[in-house]
Parts: C-alpha cells; sequence; structure tokens
C-alpha cells in the first residue's frame, strides 16, 4: 500500500529560503519607498532609525517561519513588535497590497500568493490591536 503523496508546505511552493529571500528583497526595498506607508510617523521611524538590511533579513526570516520552513525568526510575537507603533487599518492595508502587488510583480502563483496573504490578513488584529494600546496610552485626557 502506497502512501498518499503530501503536499508540499507553502515555504517548499515558495522556492524555500533563497525564493523567499527573492521577493522579500523587493517587498522590503518598495516598503522603504512607499510613500503612503512612510507617512505614518511610526512607519518613517522605524524606517530612519532600522536598517534596511536587518528589516529584509526580519522580513525574511518571519516569511519563511510562518509559510512552514524552519523556525529562524528571531523577533518578537506580531502584538510587541508593534506595541509601540500607531497603526490603522488603512496603514495596514496599505502594506497588504504592497505585498499583494510583490508577489504578483516576482511571478508568485496565484494559490501561493494568496496562501502568503491569508498569512498575512491573520496578523491583522494583532497589529492594529497593539497599536491601539499605543495610541490610548498616548492620548490625552479628555477630563
Amino acid at each position: 500500500m502506497t502512501e498518499p503523496a503530501q503536499t508540499p508546505s507553502l515555504y517548499e511552493r515558495l522556492g524555500g529560503t533563497f525564493g523567499i529571500a527573492a521577493v522579500m528583497d523587493v517587498l522590503t526595498d518598495r516598503l522603504y519607498e512607499n510613500v503612503s506607508a512612510n507617512r505614518n510617523p511610526d512607519v518613517r521611524k522605524l524606517h530612519e532609525t532600522n536598517s534596511r538590511a536587518g528589516f529584509k533579513f526580519m522580513v525574511t526570516a518571519w516569511s519563511i517561519q510562518e509559510t512552514g520552513g524552519p523556525k529562524v525568526y528571531p523577533g518578537k510575537d506580531m502584538r510587541a513588535a508593534h506595541e509601540n507603533m500607531v497603526a490603522t487599518e488603512e496603514d495596514f492595508d496599505i502594506v497588504a497590497l504592497e505585498v499583494a502587488a510583490t508577489l504578483s510583480y516576482c511571478g508568485v502563483a496565484k494559490q501561493e500568493a494568496q496562501e502568503y496573504m491569508d498569512i498575512f490578513e491573520s496578523y491583522r488584529e494583532d497589529v492594529l490591536t497593539a497599536s491601539a494600546r499605543k495610541s490610548e496610552t498616548s492620548a490625552p485626557d479628555s477630563a
């Protein structure tokens, strides 16, 4: 009796570490240059104070891990990573649009692109909840 073939992980279907790194290289450059994303002062500050190379590494490592590859992401979870930022739904949507556009630009197949976007989208509440807490604590008292 033969065992059914396992479907390769998204990590494998995206080309493993090197395939993901190639896409994330393009994505992070596009995010650094995205005028709409950089209107957010917290995003702009992040881009000004952190090295682009370090950001590329973190985004690549996160993507490798989240798509079923090795556990290589050394960063904080998404809530903790965004607790010192204020991000709105519009901010998240700007980044999501850039991610989707980059996946398309890099020739990622539709199914794999959708699966990656589903992973990305699954963190929306973590990013917005963390940033909402910062916004609430930094808002002046209305009393």
